[in-house]
């Protein structure tokens, strides 16, 4: 595959410091993919970044619901949703990009998270359905084909995938360049949800220059 071109753009997805080991919520070796994000990012010519950017209190929190502990489940307007540890949150330096991401040719940061009564995983739509605007701005650019890379590969990695191919973007997961919390099988689901989208899966090396 070869990514270099105008057409395709590189979709990083909140590599925070929140999700980095001793992160609030960590993912179990999410660290190691800052070295391949950076590796791969120079193949290509559009690089957009994302970032969890939640308000104190916000309703994705256990925090928020009394009685609730963190990987609980609890029903909310637009459906069922898991209650989180507090992360992210505005300011704070477990909202910020991971130090040794080195991407100064994104062209774009994308926040989602940020209205405090809705969650959002994917870069394309908040969990209520408001659309964040990265699709019209993709299509304005000409751009076509979406690769992705980030945290978590079966919650936000995978809803952006999955959002892209409903909007008809070609759309990669790069394996190694993303890690999963994988609870309760969420992984695996996330991988069959995604192949029965039409989601490609590669390997860094897969991607020509």
């Amino acid at each position: 595959m070869t990514p270099t071109d105008e057409t395709a753009a590189l979709l990083v997805i909140d590599v925070q410091n929140d999700f980095l080991p001793g992160g609030s919520l960590a993912v179990a070796d999410g660290d190691a993919i800052v070295p391949v994000v950076n590796q791969i990012a120079t193949r290509f010519a559009n690089v957009v970044l994302t970032q969890d950017w939640h308000t104190p209190r916000h309703v994705s929190f256990a925090s928020s619901h009394p009685g609730k502990r963190p990987f609980e489940t609890t029903e909310l307007a637009y459906g069922r949703q898991v209650l989180w540890p507090d992360h992210c949150v505005q300011g704070t330096s477990g909202a910020e990009l991971a130090a040794g991401l080195e991407l100064p040719q994104a062209q774009l940061i994308i926040r989602k998270g940020f209205h405090p009564q809705s969650d959002s995983y994917s870069a394309f739509a908040e969990a209520d359905g408001t659309t964040t605007g990265l699709a019209a701005y993709l299509r304005a650019r000409g751009i076509s084909r979406i690769f992705l890379a980030g945290l978590a590969t079966d919650f936000c990695v995978a809803w952006s995938a999955l959002d892209a191919r409903e909007a008809d973007f070609e759309t990669v997961v790069i394996e190694d360049a993303c890690r999963a919390i994988d609870a309760d099988g969420s992984l695996a689901r996330a991988l069959a949800d995604m192949a029965s989208a039409g989601v490609a899966r590669v390997a860094a090396a897969d991607l020509t220059a």
